[in-house]
């Protein structure tokens, strides 16, 4: 796979929470550049600074110092104003969590409609709901309720809604992480699906190391620091890996 310059520049990051009898260092100096259509595997044992890692990437938190440039426009998330930070996430980020967050009054195309409105009122270019749904394998399920729906179709749903705005970015904490191997697999499919046709950066949290052969680059975290960022020289096929 050919890549582009860096979509995305990680230098020197920090992250110190404050709270409690001492300070947490849960960063200590990240040095990482991010590629347009990589899908890429964040490994490492819970505490290790994934999540901080990702919330920073998203611009859900700020860094204690360091910088965490969106090289597309040049701007330092770091040194964002609260509403530079709302608008990065807003046109340029999906996100998915481990639980999927749905508004269960609303059907899955609802749901979906939610971030397609908000992206034309932003004036970018989002997919269709329906097209969204689609592309997740779940258009058959678009008038359905969250409860009428399996944990895995819920967590396709929430895909759905992160991708229909077509983001430069999407963001997985742990998007397998309560579904069993089968469901898991269908929303790696998702996943890697998005990646293909959409050719967003995918960067993906786990526990599992199966999944990580399934990635372009897997980066291993440990107490705060990068302990290993290494290329996947052969990709797996989903039909390879079990857990």
């Amino acid at each position: 796979m050919e890549l582009e310059a860096p979509l995305l520049s990680v230098r020197g990051l920090r992250k110190i929470y404050d709270a409690g009898a001492a300070p947490v260092e849960a960063l200590r100096g990240i040095d990482l550049d991010f590629r347009r259509g990589e899908w890429v595997v964040l490994l490492g044992p819970s505490g290790s600074g994934k999540s901080t890692l990702l919330h920073l990437l998203g611009g859900l938190d700020r860094a204690s110092s360091g910088e965490v440039r969106w090289n597309p426009s040049g701007v330092d998330l770091c040194n964002s104003s609260p509403r530079e930070l709302t608008r990065f996430r807003r046109e340029n980020v999906g996100f998915v969590f481990q639980f999927y967050n749905l508004i269960p009054s609303l059907t899955a195309l609802e749901n979906v409609e939610l971030v397609t409105e908000l992206a034309l009122d932003s004036g970018g270019d989002p997919m269709s709901p329906t097209e969204a749904l689609d592309l997740v394998g779940l258009g058959a399920r678009s008038r359905h309720f969250p409860a009428e729906l399996s944990g895995g179709e819920q967590q396709r749903v929430a895909i759905a809604r992160a991708v229909a705005k077509r983001p430069q970015l999407l963001l997985c904490d742990e998007p397998t992480g309560a579904l069993d191997v089968l469901t898991g697999k269908q929303v790696l499919e998702a996943i890697l699906r998005v990646n293909r046709e959409i050719g967003s950066l995918s960067i993906v949290i786990t526990h599992n190391v199966a999944i990580a052969r399934l990635a372009h680059r897997v980066i291993q975290i440990s107490e705060g620091r990068i302990a290993q960022d290494s290329p996947n020289l052969e990709r797996a096929s989903l039909a390879e890996i079990s857990w």
